[in-house]
């Protein structure tokens, strides 16, 4: 079967599943290695050297995985200061995308600021998203920059 027959089929398995009433969860937990590389490498993500891939983990302010039948099928995190947080690794597997778990996550992300933002005070969440995936981001809230607020942004990699 190839990959496309594959994915659709899995999306017909959620379907079923989701009319018969089994719910997938979501869980505020860290993200193993071993299931951050296989959802990375779900949707064709290249990986991280491994010791900096475990600091960043371990790292990670807040995140979010999302489990059905005990596999993690999706994942978000957020990395952050208490003022100014970033949205890394939002992944949900082909198989099931399409069905709001994406959404879910990021929506569960934002909560998370929500609440950690003292009365008074403002947070600003950041990402980058992937390139075809702005849509689904402006959906949610977020707006492109530079707008009229802020300048372009920008980044930097550094490889050695």
């Amino acid at each position: 079967m190839g990959f496309y027959c594959v994915t659709f089929k899995k999306q017909l398995d959620n379907l079923w599943k989701f009319a018969k009433g089994d719910i997938m969860t979501y869980t505020e937990k860290e993200i193993s290695y071993a299931d951050y590389v296989r959802l990375r490498e779900s949707v064709n993500w290249n990986n991280f050297y491994k010791e900096q891939t475990e600091k960043c983990l371990k790292n990670t302010l807040y995140s979010i995985e999302v489990i059905d039948d005990n596999t993690i099928i999706g994942m978000g995190r957020l990395i952050g200061d208490g003022m100014y947080y970033m949205m890394v690794d939002i992944i949900v597997e082909p198989g099931y995308q399409g069905q709001g778990i994406g959404s879910n996550i990021v929506n569960k992300l934002i909560e998370y600021v929500y609440k950690e933002t003292p009365v008074g005070g403002r947070s600003s969440i950041q990402l980058i998203a992937e390139k075809g995936k702005e849509s689904f981001y402006e959906k949610l809230g977020f707006k492109f920059i530079p707008h009229e607020f802020c300048g372009s942004a920008m980044r930097k990699v550094i490889r050695k």
